[in-house]
């Protein structure tokens, strides 16, 4: 599992300032249902442009609504000058830190900031700037660039833990390497691309593992394996039948199992059993 600081814990089972103001000056809306986060950041500012409340309506992970909840606490008794100087990594900073794969959550709370001040500034919402690169999550070259740019990231892997940007269907990686290595100055030919699964592509190819080369074998001696949940490189299984109750169970999971997963999957993951 994700690696949580006690901050960050604290902020996911005990969040401040959940809800709506329903007179609020200022309203900023990002992501979507349909990519997995979605958050709406409410503001309520005094006469000199500081802001008296912020509350978050969320629907994501527990890095999303620790994330959330961080920046209303952050945001209470700033200026709007001062609030616009909070980045991503403050977000991130202020919880202790958050996984690599779970920085976009942080870069959500930005966006949900900015969009809030330009909602109070009366802005035009802004269009979207540049071409879609990454057709699954919706996010274009000009957000891979500021992502890259302001987090020194190197690595189409980087990129997907800021902005979900390649975490698909991988159709995207040529594209989002070129960019990555135009604004990092690195010419193509100084960079050696492994290429690497996406989540689906790794979640299908051990679902398929599983069923061709493992089940099988243990269907022969009464057991049986199902597969519960994949998070990052762990695996999370239950054992069935004769294996459920077999005191090598655990011999089986990782001189087996795991073994077989490794060799024909990727050699990072770990498998571990749940009841």
């Amino acid at each position: 599992m994700w690696e949580y600081t006690d901050k960050t814990k604290e902020h996911f089972l005990n969040p401040r300032n959940v809800g709506v103001i329903d007179d609020a000056d200022a309203v900023g809306e990002v992501g979507s249902l349909a990519c997995g986060d979605a958050l709406t950041l409410y503001l309520k500012l005094d006469v000199d442009k500081r802001i008296v409340d912020a509350k978050f309506q969320t629907f994501g992970c527990a890095s999303a609504i620790a994330s959330s909840s961080a920046l209303t606490e952050m945001l209470k008794g700033k200026t709007l000058d001062e609030a616009k100087e909070i980045t991503n990594e403050h977000i991130a900073d202020f919880l202790g830190g958050l996984p690599k794969e779970k920085m976009h959550c942080s870069v959500m709370g930005r966006d949900a900031l900015e969009k809030a001040i330009s909602c109070y500034l009366g802005d035009e919402e802004k269009k979207i700037e540049g071409e879609i690169v990454c057709e699954c999550f919706g996010v274009t070259d000009v957000e891979i660039q500021r992502a890259v740019t302001e987090n020194h990231l190197k690595t189409i892997e980087d990129v997907t833990d800021y902005v979900k940007a390649g975490g698909g269907c991988g159709n995207c990686h040529d594209r989002i390497q070129e960019i990555i290595d135009k604004y990092t100055g690195v010419t193509p030919v100084e960079i050696k691309v492994t290429p690497r699964l996406t989540n689906i592509q790794k979640i299908r190819l051990i679902e398929e593992t599983l069923e061709r080369e493992i089940k099988p074998g243990l269907k022969k001696d009464g057991g049986d394996i199902e597969l519960v949940d994949v998070d990052g490189h762990r695996v999370f299984v239950r054992m069935r039948g004769s294996c459920a109750t077999c005191q090598k169970s655990q011999i089986t999971l990782k001189n087996y199992v795991e073994s077989k997963l490794r060799e024909l999957v990727t050699p990072e993951l770990i498998v571990e059993e749940v009841r």
